[in-house]
């Protein structure tokens, strides 16, 4: 870590990058120095809200936590350093992908922001998926907007142009109408080769839509594409004031091209070249797998996006991973309490997790479903947490939680049994990161078992997605001739403490037995679904 003098310096002499990327419950600054690692930060806690149908976010609030996270990151400059801020070398805004905010000529949102929750778009990803011969997930902006023509929204006929979060934020801070490529394929499909929105695909959408005869066509309404490293604007005068109303803050910064929170994970855990991954395992669980070339068909499971270069991605989302088992920890912990033991949380996620390590290899014939939610890779509309078990089943403590840890992972398994089994996608490492890895080695290695492939974490994993909007925006500012790839290789991770557990060939076995059990087990999950309202 630089000491303040020389921290000081660079403040002054712009040579650092601010990150802020808006995610589900907290918006987050980071601003970082010559070493791409962060010298401040500032947050701002904030919640959706379920209005009228629809998983929301405020305006007012989306502006008022831009101002705060942005007044707190400065604050703490103040605190460190003794300087206020005035200016950044370079900007870069995430927020979480997908979604949808549409806008009339004068620049008014015609309805509510609709974010990457909302599950209301069914029939027209159905649809779409069918007519573009490409899987269209209920997430992609593109859905949205065909549901609302399919449900005759009256907006629809006024609109003049839709994006996403970072997106809008973006245009608010510089004027400029632009997506960075990883965040656009979450609008609409990408075509690879050209680095654009797929112009035959834009094509077709407008020949289903022809018949209302709307003023307008698809690309007409949609923001520019752009790669990483690539200019997307600078901070103007009223951009200026909209992050710091105290006026200090100069204009005239460049920004990066604007991402969502996937492509910003992917910069965080340096994973961008093909044949590497990252898995994000928490409260929900995905897989983002940067492919060699193209899948042979089209999946429901697999959305397909791209890295901030423009690579192609295989992203495998599902809805449940740690809920069911931080809430089994929890009930262990009540236990402990009402025997006056004062068991510190972590101390106790430690052991309990350590202790799965102990289990049979299969889990002792056990079997749990963590369905919170509705589970769209094994079709379930909604979820039951489920435990259960056959009289034979050797039931202890060890199996018990090797069979929760086992089924946080087991919907990321058969969507991952595609891309491995199915196309022979090839990953040589994947990068873990999230609660489930919190304990050491055990999250590993039951990944590792799990996928059969390599699990390495780092110590920066846990810096997040504003951290990585902030190597953009550094990357922006300095990459010369370089790839993304080689610049985050190079300058970012060059000597990080990476450790990597490989898979342990009992654990792969006792695995793939466990799935074998699962997969057959999904009619007790669809029978609990049905029967337990």
């Amino acid at each position: 870590m630089m000491d303040n003098e020389k921290i000081v310096s660079q403040i002054l002499n712009n040579d650092t990058s601010l990150g802020i990327e808006f995610g589900s419950t907290r918006i987050k600054a980071v601003l970082i120095g010559t070493d791409n690692m962060p010298i401040a930060s500032g947050g701002y806690d904030w919640e959706n809200q379920y209005q009228r149908g629809v998983w929301t976010y405020d305006l007012d609030d989306i502006h008022k936590g831009l101002k705060c996270c942005y007044q707190n990151m400065k604050l703490d400059v103040l605190e460190k350093y003794g300087i206020s801020l005035t200016s950044v070398g370079a900007i870069g805004i995430s927020g979480m992908m997908h979604g949808y905010m549409a806008f009339n000529q004068e620049g008014k949102l015609l309805t509510p922001f609709r974010t990457w929750r909302n599950t209301n778009t069914g029939e027209a990803a159905t649809i779409l998926t069918r007519e573009f011969c490409y899987n269209i997930p209920q997430r992609f902006s593109i859905a949205h907007l065909y549901q609302s023509i399919l449900n005759r929204e009256e907006h629809v006929q006024e609109l003049c142009f839709f994006t996403t979060l970072a997106g809008y934020i973006h245009w608010q801070l510089t004027g400029e109408k632009v997506l960075g490529i990883g965040e656009a394929s979450g609008m609409f499909p990408i075509d690879i080769e050209a680095g654009d929105f797929n112009s035959q695909m834009i094509a077709r959408f407008d020949e289903l839509v022809n018949h209302h005869n709307y003023k307008w066509l698809l690309r007409e309404l949609l923001p520019e594409v752009l790669k990483a490293g690539e200019k997307a604007g600078i901070l103007t005068p009223n951009g200026a004031k909209l992050l710091d109303p105290d006026g200090e803050l100069k204009s005239g910064i460049p920004l990066c091209p604007p991402e969502g929170d996937a492509g910003t994970g992917m910069v965080a855990t340096n994973t961008v070249a093909p044949r590497t991954a990252n898995v994000s395992a928490g409260t929900s669980v995905f897989a983002m797998v940067v492919l060699e070339r193209e899948l042979r068909h089209a999946y429901e499971e697999i959305d397909m996006v791209t890295t901030p270069a423009g690579k192609l991605v295989a992203m495998v989302h599902c809805n449940n991973c740690t809920s069911d088992l931080n809430a089994w920890v929890n009930l262990f912990g009540e236990f402990a309490d009402n025997l006056e033991m004062n068991i510190d949380k972590d101390r106790l996620f430690g052991m309990l997790y350590r202790k799965a390590l102990e289990g049979d290899m299969d889990c002792g014939g056990l079997l749990a479903y963590n369905y919170f939610s509705g589970e769209h890779i094994t079709g379930m509309k909604e979820g039951r947490p489920l435990f259960v078990r056959t009289p034979e089943s050797h039931f202890n403590l060890a199996n018990f939680m090797r069979v929760h840890l086992f089924t946080a992972l087991g919907a990321l398994k058969t969507g991952m049994n595609i891309l491995q089994k199915e196309e022979a996608v090839g990953v040589d490492l994947i990068l873990g990161h999230g609660g489930l890895f919190k304990t050491a080695e055990v999250g590993q290695r039951v990944m590792a078992g799990a996928m059969n492939t390599p699990v390495a974490v780092m110590k920066t994993a846990g810096e997040g997605g504003a951290w990585g909007i902030a190597l953009l925006a550094s990357y922006l500012k300095n990459k010369g001739n370089e790839s993304l790839d080689t610049y985050l290789r190079e300058s970012v991770f060059c000597g990080e403490d990476i450790y990597t557990i490989r898979p342990n060939e009992k654990d792969v076995t006792g695995y793939e037995q466990f799935m074998m059990r699962y997969t057959g087990g999904l009619e007790i999950e669809s029978a609990a679904i049905n029967g337990l309202k």
